[in-house]
């Protein structure tokens, strides 16, 4: 069957050959473990059980998952082990469990909930770059949505992800994942039951597209959908890109949390200490799966 999942359609019979995503019909995953640092109302305070899947379907110079997302590291899973990984995630206490990057691997993954869906909330941890058809397919399935909105032109869309249609298409998808989950609802403990939270990491020296990003969800999405205003930008993977070799500024996230409080959207703001490479997770390591 060729595949079709993401935005770019690439048509690979899986089976055959890789698609662009890199991957063959084997589930990749390059972790299974405890997560502590994502939003409040995801990790919560005992943390999300995150599950890290190999490949992705953009191309981003600055990923700090390099190691999964473009090299494609990671261990095969069948739909039994990840089904039997999640029920240890909720054994151990997790407040959610996070399916990361997982859309090139969405049939196991269904196959997977089918064996055994946790009674937690199930967190699709995104790009956002998906396609309208493939997210019709989670509804029902997936309680909350975690989208990336990364680039506004085309044009940094094709330098940064190699995806010159990453807001037209995010953008619809976004939409899409509202229509599905409603305005936020969230547990006595403050976790997300049901909703979509949307994630937007600030880039060096393009402030103008955040600002603007961050207009369109005021003036396009439901009241109450909340932002993460993410202040982590290290140049990983070995980013070559002129002006995204540095970090943020002090000024330029200044700049950017302002028009998100003049906006009077809600949401999180990063600490300045989430720049931190002891940030990122261990991949494929013996002490990466539970």
């Amino acid at each position: 069957m060729k595949c079709n999942l993401c935005p770019r359609r690439c048509g690979a019979d899986r089976a055959e050959k890789k698609g662009f995503c890199g991957l063959g019909q084997e589930m990749l995953i390059g972790r299974i473990a405890p997560h502590l640092w994502e939003e409040p109302p995801i990790s919560g305070l005992r943390g999300t059980g995150a599950v890290f899947f190999s490949g992705c379907t953009l191309r981003c110079a600055y990923c700090q998952n390099g190691d999964i997302s473009h090299r494609n590291q990671g261990r095969t899973f069948t739909p039994r082990e990840l089904a039997e990984s999640m029920r240890r995630l909720e054994e151990a206490g997790m407040e959610s469990i996070s399916l990361i990057t997982g859309t090139p691997h969405l049939p196991g993954i269904l196959e997977a909930l089918e064996i055994y869906r946790p009674s937690l909330p199930l967190v699709w941890n995104t790009s956002g770059y998906e396609t309208v058809e493939t997210l019709k397919r989670l509804e029902g399935v997936v309680d909350v949505y975690l989208p990336d909105l990364k680039h506004w032109s085309a044009r940094m869309g094709e330098v940064c992800a190699k995806a010159p249609d990453y807001f037209e298409k995010t953008s619809l998808a976004i939409r899409e994942m509202c229509r599905q989950t409603g305005i936020p609802q969230y547990s006595d403990r403050g976790i997300m039951t049901r909703g979509t939270l949307i994630r937007h990491l600030i880039l060096p020296g393009l402030t103008g597209e955040s600002m603007k990003l961050l207009t369109w969800v005021k003036d396009t999405l439901p009241g109450g959908t909340p932002v993460s205003l993410m202040r982590q930008y290290i140049p990983y993977n070995g980013v070559r890109i002129p002006g995204l070799d540095r970090r943020v500024t002090e000024d330029e996230y200044r700049r950017v949390r302002d028009h998100m409080i003049a906006l009077d959207l809600p949401g999180f703001l990063q600490e300045p200490e989430a720049a931190d490479p002891d940030f990122v997770p261990a991949f494929n390591r013996e002490d990466s799966f539970i």
